[in-house]
């Protein structure tokens, strides 16, 4: 039976880890994030959910009991944000090369300095070379729905990664909407107990985990992980397939476009500001402006090719980032770039709601406008647009 609840992003994270049937919690406080680990918490005290809640000290802490039990084969799960991921690094980098298919919402928040509370992509993009799938979520429902999917994307043999599952601070954590809770039997049956591959550390089947390695090693380690970086586009849209059998909904992989198919000029989003363009791109068509939108779910792996085929219909492309790589724009925009190397189309870059700046829609008709005019004049005005920025012209 399916269930439908009015609830917040961070509760539709947590419960995404209850059906999951997680063996291990770390929890470790921070804003915006808090609430996921409380409310799992919850779950675990009212025997909703049987699994270890393990209280640690630091996020550094936290990811390491998530690589501990993960490597002695359980399915584990913990939550973080901002300075709490920083202050993981070092142990991202740990799980990635160890292959440990942990899932890890994080609730994208502004890093210091200034210190902020609110919406920016600047905690996650620079963990990018870490080892980790990186997606960004779009509403609620993707959340919860995103979580589950995690783990059989990580937990695939030809993957076995971890997932930073992203989510807009507070527009989507401490946002209400309404989702749907799918049967635990049903997810069962999609997302089966946790086999560890290689990864356990068992008595009776010694194996060195996280060792010492001389330079004869190392470089075979980061291909490994690099070709797990490359299979997991595969296995990411083979997983989507199997998920929109099972539950009818669909999030088309990597990418999802909307009306793309005819564009002069399409806008590559993520997170949240995907829901604010969507409506726009209908009001352009209306008033017989041929533009689309590519929703970019999947930073890490980047969707090159998909990317490359979106080039090839359209004329000029605009990309959208909440956060900046300084003096060389938007992380997004970089990677479009790379991706679009030898094609002869303008690529723009448009930076806003940096800080938690709200994005409204003015600013994307604006994405839209500079993109089309682009589009019309073979070139842009300007390769890298700061968009509501006091005393900066866009």
């Amino acid at each position: 039976m399916v269930e439908k609840r009015v609830v917040t992003g961070n509760y539709a994270a947590a419960y995404g880890a209850l059906l999951s049937r997680v063996d291990l919690i770390a929890a470790y406080p921070i804003t915006p994030q808090t609430f996921v680990v409380e409310h799992a918490s919850e779950f675990v005290n009212n025997g909703m959910l049987d699994a270890e809640f393990m209280r640690v000290e630091s996020e550094h802490s936290a990811m390491s009991a998530c690589v501990s039990a993960t490597a002695a084969g359980a399915r584990t799960f913990t939550a973080t944000a901002s300075q709490g991921l920083a202050l993981m690094h070092e142990v991202l980098f740990i799980a990635g090369s160890a292959h440990l298919p942990i899932v890890m919402p994080v609730i994208n928040r502004t890093v210091a300095g200034p210190i902020g509370i609110w919406a920016e992509h600047n905690d996650t993009m620079p963990q990018r070379d870490t080892g980790w799938l990186q997606c960004y979520i779009e509403s609620n429902q993707e959340v919860l729905d995103m979580i589950i999917q995690a783990y059989k994307i990580c937990e695939d043999k030809r993957v076995l990664l971890p997932m930073m599952v992203n989510l807009d601070a507070f527009i989507l954590s401490h946002t209400v909407e309404p989702v749907e809770f799918p049967d635990i039997e049903d997810v069962d049956k999609f997302l089966p107990k946790y086999k560890p591959e290689h990864a356990r550390l068992w008595p009776e089947d010694p194996m060195i985990i996280g060792s010492f390695s001389p330079p004869e090693y190392i470089q075979e380690i980061r291909y490994q992980t690099d070709e797990s970086m490359n299979n997991s586009r595969k296995v990411i849209e083979e997983v989507n397939s199997d998920f929109a059998k099972a539950f009818r909904r669909d999030y088309y992989g990597m990418i999802e476009e909307y009306q793309t198919d005819d564009a002069d000029a399409i806008l590559i989003t993520l997170g949240t500001v995907t829901s604010t363009a969507r409506p726009i791109v209908d009001e352009y068509r209306d008033a017989g402006k041929k533009v689309g939108l590519v929703k970019l779910r999947f930073f890490r792996p980047y969707p090159t090719e998909l990317i490359r085929k979106i080039a090839e219909k359209t004329k000029a492309i605009g990309v959208y980032d909440r956060a900046v790589s300084f003096g060389s724009g938007g992380p997004s925009w970089i990677d479009a770039r790379s991706a679009l190397y030898g094609y002869n189309i303008p690529v723009i870059n448009f930076l806003a709601g940096l800080g938690g700046r709200d994005v409204m829609a003015s600013d994307v008709r604006l994405m839209f406008d500079r993109t089309l005019e682009a589009a019309k004049e073979g070139k842009a005005k300007k390769d890298v647009v700061w968009i509501g920025t006091r005393g900066v012209e866009p």
